[in-house]
């Protein structure tokens, strides 16, 4: 482990070198997400046509799920290639711009929530040595200059009733089924679960 406490150009090439391996990996980690996602999707269609309105909402949180993972993918391929981009500047992080500075903080959030992409870990570590310690703990924490629709897509509510509302309405929409709320109210309420929807 010593090495990861120099801070030279071999250390920035194997950030460079660990930043495109994740962005292979980002290719391949998408296609099961948009399929789970298609296929939420279809099956809270076919419960929805069958009045299954709790089970659909259900399938509704699987599809925001891996709608948020997937945008999140998105942001965190940005962040690899503004780094890779902004490579240079790593051997002076504190001289470094803001866009560096921003695509380092998003890498190192994203790297505690995407398993998916085990060599954001590793780029962690080297980032962190040469950022230091209190940025590094501000952007694990999701905090400073993370971007804050990369920290709500990966560590957001995925269970709030409104949302999971609004995509079962896309949903029954776009297979012409009428969707009507007050009975999942009433049901709630029979079953004795007093607190009422996720808001």
């Amino acid at each position: 482990m010593g090495f990861f406490h120099r801070k030279t150009s071999k250390q920035t090439s194997r950030v460079k070198n660990l930043l495109k391996l994740a962005l292979s990996r980002l290719a391949i980690a998408r296609r099961p997400r948009l399929a789970r996602k298609s296929i939420s999707r279809g099956d809270a269609g076919q419960l929805l046509a069958l009045g299954h309105l709790d089970r659909a909402l259900r399938r509704a949180e699987q599809v925001i799920e891996e709608d948020n993972m997937l945008q999140a993918f998105d942001i965190i391929e940005l962040c690899c290639k503004r780094l890779i981009q902004h490579a240079a500047q790593l051997d002076k992080p504190q001289e470094s711009g803001e866009e560096a500075r921003e695509a380092a903080a998003g890498i190192m959030f994203a790297a505690r929530w995407c398993g998916d992409l085990p060599e954001l870990l590793f780029a962690r570590n080297i980032l962190e040595n040469k950022f230091g310690d209190d940025f590094a703990s501000a952007a694990k924490e999701g905090t400073g200059i993370v971007d804050p629709m990369l920290v709500w897509k990966l560590s957001g509510d995925k269970t709030n009733m409104e949302l999971k509302k609004k995509v079962t309405k896309e949903i029954a929409t776009e297979n012409n089924i009428l969707v009507d709320f007050s009975e999942l109210q009433e049901t709630i309420e029979q079953d004795g679960n007093g607190n009422g929807p996720h808001c």
